[in-house]
């Protein structure tokens, strides 16, 4: 069997959706799995143990340079990879017009999607051979899982979900060598971008943070950021009584071995918050515009702090005039840290009281 999943971007969409890789990987152990992404963010996915093969394509460009004779050789040479293996299923776990047309290009015989009502855009219906009603609150994980479902049977999710994801020997000795050189122990991440302005915390509110990650608990905040944010990190930096936010450039793949180590993630609606999320290191999300009962942490012990939108809605598009939203307060925020920790801490006792207690194997 031949099985697509058209999800092009962007990073935390592709992590919410490994979960369906995987159930779809436990089905049909001996199905080819490929998934269509965006070039930019294709190496979130390379040598995934339960995916065969990556079809980059890059939309992105193509629409900036349509009319340029290279675009169209590129284009073709994509749809020639895309319709090379006969699909007997195709998923659209975007639901927007590119993603349907890539998905009905690729001849999948079984086109399965969202319902009308769950689509970005409801005129990507007309792709799918197949739809799936889902509830209008549902997390994005559950939303993307009753899709495989659909297909597959069962109910109820697993009590904890799978997130395949490979970070290579030498990702994971780039963090342990730079962490090393540091020398500073225990550390927190903090995490200032956002695709959107209305998703940014201010950087003096995450350098306060830090100092009392400092004075609290003797922990250095690592800020990591990635291409065009290293102004962001220094303004964090910046902010700091003590000193202790140090701006940390990675990959993505670096980020998810950074996160192994951390003690706590905090940060918005955005794609490093949800990789941590899926590595299980403690979350506090900050949210505002959008909903984090739709995509935000799914560990119970996570926290989040809330603001609703000046507008009094959700949304997941860009709009500049609520940039207030996430106006949220320190000590909010420090509370929420706090709680977390504290959880941290229990269940952290709960498993070493499992431990002493579990009877010894020794006669």
């Amino acid at each position: 069997m031949n099985i697509l999943i058209v999800k092009l971007s962007s990073i935390g969409d592709i992590v919410h959706t490994l979960p369906a890789l995987a159930q779809l990987r436990r089905a049909f152990p001996e199905a080819h799995i490929s998934w269509v992404v965006e070039r930019a963010m294709a190496d979130l996915l390379r040598e995934n143990p339960m995916l065969d093969e990556i079809l980059e394509v890059d939309t992105r460009r193509w629409r900036r340079r349509w009319l340029h004779p290279a675009t169209w050789a590129e284009i073709r040479a994509a749809l020639a990879r895309l319709r090379r293996r006969r699909y007997d299923l195709g998923f659209d776990f975007q639901g927007l017009m590119k993603s349907g047309i890539v998905l009905w290009l690729s001849g999948a015989k079984r086109r399965i999607g969202f319902a009308a009502a769950a689509l970005k855009e409801p005129a990507s219906r007309v792709f799918l051979t197949e739809t799936v009603a889902v509830p209008a609150e549902g997390h994005v994980i559950e939303r993307n899982l009753s899709l495989v479902r659909h297909v597959v049977g069962g109910g109820e999710s697993r009590p904890a979900y799978e997130f395949p994801l490979a970070i290579s020997e030498g990702d994971r000795r780039v963090v342990e060598e730079r962490l090393e050189a540091l020398d500073i122990g225990d550390f927190a991440l903090l995490n200032p971008g956002g695709g959107w302005a209305a998703k940014r915390w201010a950087p003096e509110k995450y350098g306060a943070i830090a100092d009392f990650l400092w004075e609290r608990y003797g922990w250095v905040s690592l800020v990591p950021f990635g291409p065009g944010e290293a102004a962001l990190a220094q303004a964090v930096a910046r902010a700091t009584r003590w000193g202790k936010a140090i701006p940390f450039p990675c990959t993505l793949k670096q980020l998810a071995a950074l996160a192994d180590r951390a003690r706590l993630f905090l940060g918005g609606d955005t794609g490093p918050l949800h990789l941590a999320a899926a590595r299980g290191t403690p979350i506090v999300a900050l949210y505002g515009p959008t909903s984090a009962r739709r995509n935000g942490p799914f560990h119970p012990d996570d926290q989040v702090v809330e603001r609703t939108p000046a507008s009094g809605h959700r949304y997941y598009s860009r709009r500049e005039r609520d940039v207030g939203t996430l106006d949220i307060p320190v000590g909010d925020v420090i509370a929420a840290i706090e709680r977390r920790l504290a959880r941290a801490r229990e269940r952290a006792a709960r498993v070493e009281s499992c431990r002493i207690t579990e009877p010894s194997s020794n006669p």
